[in-house]
């Protein structure tokens, strides 16, 4: 647990001496119902705007006093947050939807902040790259072509399976969106990564690649024990396996879909409703984190590399933090690439809560059988609304552009809360994603359930 910043000492001072002035001389300020606040975090470079925000006094602006504490698991996290020992944390996009419709722990949590765009990986044991490499195509130089197709992979599953080896590999947690990258890549080349049934939830039915769950910051040393032979996380352990000599990242998820969302700051719906102005000034906090941590062109991201570094936030070496931050990403040794937006907080409208973006984590939970059932296009929509909550992120930005702290032009006012469709182009396999067509979507993509299908002991039943 953090002790307190000496900034929040500074500010109750402030607030005391304001409190004598007249109206007109003190700023506006949120009548916050709770300024007490402990939210939580996993290990990962992604929980940045709670960082930021904590260390350049942006939580203590609002009048906000926080705690920022670090979590074993994200079931842990999320559990927490039910029970009201966390106030809100940073999370897995998938948990408040699954959360909400009752896939795992039931429970109504919404989010008013995406937290980031990509900033994952997939990396794999230095046994798997070498078979990998004969199926590669290369550069001039002699180095892979970037992104490397999962379809590079599949001989080697076939050969682990021939041999009789499971070809085992990791992610963080069912609903996560590293479960989800790591699915499509694989489906994309050809390699089934199982499905889901309500009496099966381990995701490894028909599973030619057995996906199961290892906390991030133990997927490293994971790997290096042999007990899998690749995973899906999020920074800085892809890197930490370059730095080991004990692993190769083969692709970012930024060139598995271009600019996809990521974590999100989750709440319970009761917190919110009871604290709505709280909500407000924590959520401007975070929007001024985000702004930070991209403005002129990543010219703070050394100085959040230090931040990150320390014990009390990720705890791993800066020159592996910096490698993902500072834009650029190393994939096998001495291969380091320029990746602009491997990390991204702000730009692009990042932090915007996209009902588009929640629909696509609802129809990868359909394609693998996580909703069993076939759900029809409303269905979708009206999960999302009840999840993400952009209206409370467009009222907190719009107090920050009347305070003078940011432009209108950062924000996406005049949005109807989805994306313009994913194009072909910007995404692994060349299927375009809409999410006002989750359906089509769905029934689009080669591998996974289709309208109609759903899962029945070892067998997909329908359609």
């Amino acid at each position: 647990m953090q002790i307190p910043h000496p900034v929040r000492r500074a500010a109750i001072g402030l607030l005391a001496f304001a409190a004598i002035l007249p109206a007109s001389a003190q700023a506006d300020m949120l009548m916050v119902e709770k300024d007490e606040l402990k939210f939580g975090f996993i290990k990962l470079t992604d929980m940045a705007p709670l960082a930021i925000a904590y260390e350049k006094g942006f939580f203590e602006d609002e009048g906000l006093f926080v705690t920022l504490e670090p979590q074993a698991n994200w079931k842990v996290l999320l559990d927490r947050v039910i029970t009201g020992e966390l106030d809100g944390a940073h999370m897995l996009a998938g948990q408040p939807l699954a959360a909400t419709i009752g896939f795992g722990t039931e429970a109504h949590i919404v989010t008013p902040f995406s937290m980031d765009l990509n900033g994952n990986g997939i990396t794999v044991s230095n046994e798997v790259w070498q078979m990998m490499k004969p199926h590669l195509e290369m550069q001039a130089d002699g180095k892979p072509v970037h992104p490397i197709p999962a379809s590079a992979l599949k001989p080697v599953v076939d050969a682990f399976r021939a041999q009789g080896r499971p070809f085992n590999m990791g992610m963080v947690f069912p609903v996560s969106t590293h479960n989800y990258e790591l699915r499509y890549w694989l489906a994309s080349g050809g390699i089934h990564p199982g499905f889901y049934s309500t009496s099966d939830i381990s995701g490894q039915i028909k599973a030619e690649a057995l996906l199961s769950v290892t906390p991030p910051p133990q997927m490293p040393a994971t790997l290096e024990a042999g007990t899998i032979n690749g995973y899906c996380v999020g920074e800085p352990w892809n890197q930490q396996a370059v730095f080991k000599g004990i692993g190769v990242p083969v692709i970012t998820d930024y060139e598995i879909w271009k600019n996809n969302p990521e974590k999100v700051f989750g709440l319970t719906k009761a917190f919110v409703d009871e604290n709505p102005n709280t909500v407000l000034a924590l959520t401007k906090a975070l929007i001024r984190a985000a702004m930070w941590l991209d403005e002129n062109d990543n010219a703070n991201r050394m100085e959040a590399v230090e931040i990150l570094s320390r014990p009390e936030y990720v705890g791993a070496d800066q020159e592996v933090i910096a490698n993902s931050m500072t834009g650029t990403f190393e994939y096998e040794k001495g291969d380091i690439r320029e990746v602009p937006d491997f990390n991204v907080f702000f730009r692009h409208h990042a932090t915007y809560p996209f009902y588009s973006d929640a629909v696509w984590y609802l129809t990868q939970m359909r394609r693998w059988g996580q909703i069993a059932e076939h759900k029809p296009d409303e269905w979708y929509a009206e999960v999302a609304k009840q999840v993400y909550l952009p209206e409370i992120y467009l009222k907190a930005a719009r107090l920050l552009v009347d305070e003078g702290l940011a432009a209108e032009a950062d924000f996406p006012f005049d949005s109807d809360g989805y994306r313009a469709p994913t194009p072909a182009a910007d995404i692994i396999d060349g299927i375009p994603y809409d999410g006002r067509a989750p359906n089509a979507y769905i029934d689009s993509l080669p591998i996974g359930l289709k309208s109609g299908q759903t899962v029945e002991g070892n067998e997909v039943i329908g359609g």
